[in-house]
């Protein structure tokens, strides 16, 4: 029964006091954000970032952006919307068996890739070539978040959040933090990095299969013994061995078994080889490559023709034109970066 002298808000609060791990990170403690606000009597600060990221326009257009195969021919291919969802479920899964704030876990996670490029890292690859500042899809996540939503305003989420969201990012590096600097604010940050791994290694893995770039057997022995030979087998692995490696002890950082945490290396080695840099997709990768700098170059050279043009240089008046491009294009989906280079670089028929 509700305490009539307090809002469901502070009801939540007191669960988390009583339910969650000494260590997991409680809505009522949260940093704050960058601008103060007025509490919600209904959410929890977390569960405002939540929805705040859900409805944006950011999000939506994950669905029309590339997770690894470019316009692939069927339906059942990831993008990074359903990417970004996988990973939210392994990340919820996780915290929630080891008593951490679920809703920041799932608040981070839905916003982790909100900056990624289209044609998934052919994108970013371009953009940090161009740029002389380079370009990394975590740090526009943040800015997307910070800056560019709701016209300017951003969406003004939490420091815990944010945080989260700059720091999943590992690319070839250590799949766990290993240099302090790394080192989100907290564990529930740490679960998302971890679940981010787990997610696309096993749907990328899936998505290889099915696309005939690999066969079931040229995957490594001992990741089919340690980890499983089917997609939900290592999944199930995983997430099991995270927890259980997590649950014993009360840990300052998200741990993984050794043998495990090897068996995900070599997974995860065998798809930068075999999928990643195969020369399919490579090839794939170079025309969207090719696509993204082409629009870059022109942009530069008649930057009105941005549709957001005026609009930026009036809410970013000391942002450099090469940001704002960057900006613009990085917010692209895939279609849409098609329709642009359709437009100002193939022919189009004379009508008599």
């Amino acid at each position: 029964m509700l305490n009539k002298n307090c809002t469901i808000r502070e009801e939540k609060e007191k669960l988390e006091e009583e339910l969650l791990s000494p260590l997991a990170t409680r809505s009522k403690f949260s940093k704050g954000r960058i601008f103060s606000e007025r509490e919600c009597e209904i959410r929890t600060c977390f569960e405002r970032d939540r929805d705040r990221i859900l409805h944006s326009k950011a999000f939506r257009r994950l669905k029309h952006k590339t997770q690894v195969f470019l316009a692939p021919k069927g339906d059942h291919y990831r993008t990074r919307l359903t990417h970004t969802l996988e990973v939210a479920q392994i990340a919820r899964t996780i915290a929630k068996a080891l008593k951490l704030n679920e809703t920041l876990t799932e608040a981070i996670a839905l916003g982790h890739d909100l900056g990624h490029t289209p044609f998934g890292h052919a994108g970013e690859e371009v953009l940090n070539e161009i740029l002389s500042q380079g370009f990394r899809h975590n740090e526009q996540s943040l800015r997307v978040v910070d800056l560019l939503e709701k016209d300017g305003r951003g969406l003004n989420l939490t420091l815990e959040v944010r945080d989260g969201i700059l720091k999943h990012s590992k690319g070839m590096g250590p799949i766990l933090c290993e240099k302090e600097v790394e080192k989100p604010l907290s564990l529930e940050a740490e679960v998302v990095r971890i679940s981010d791994v787990i997610a696309y290694v096993n749907h990328d893995i899936d998505d290889a299969l099915r696309a005939g770039l690999i066969k079931m057997e040229e995957i490594p022995s001992i990741v089919r013994k340690k980890l499983g030979t089917t997609h939900s087998e290592r999944i199930n692995t995983l997430v099991k061995k995270v927890i259980y490696s997590n649950q014993a002890t009360i840990v300052k950082k998200i741990q993984l078994e050794g043998e495990i945490l090897s068996a995900l290396n070599i997974l995860r080695e065998f798809l930068w080889e075999r999928v990643y840099f195969s020369p399919f997709v490579r090839r794939e990768f170079e025309k969207a490559k090719k696509i993204l700098l082409s629009l870059f170059e022109f942009y530069e050279k008649n930057f009105e023709k941005l549709e957001y043009f005026q609009k930026a240089k009036s809410l970013f008046p000391e942002e450099s034109k090469e940001k704002i491009i960057a900006d613009y294009i990085s917010g692209m989906t895939d279609r849409y970066a098609l329709s642009q280079y359709l437009e100002y670089f193939v022919p189009k028929s004379w009508e008599f």
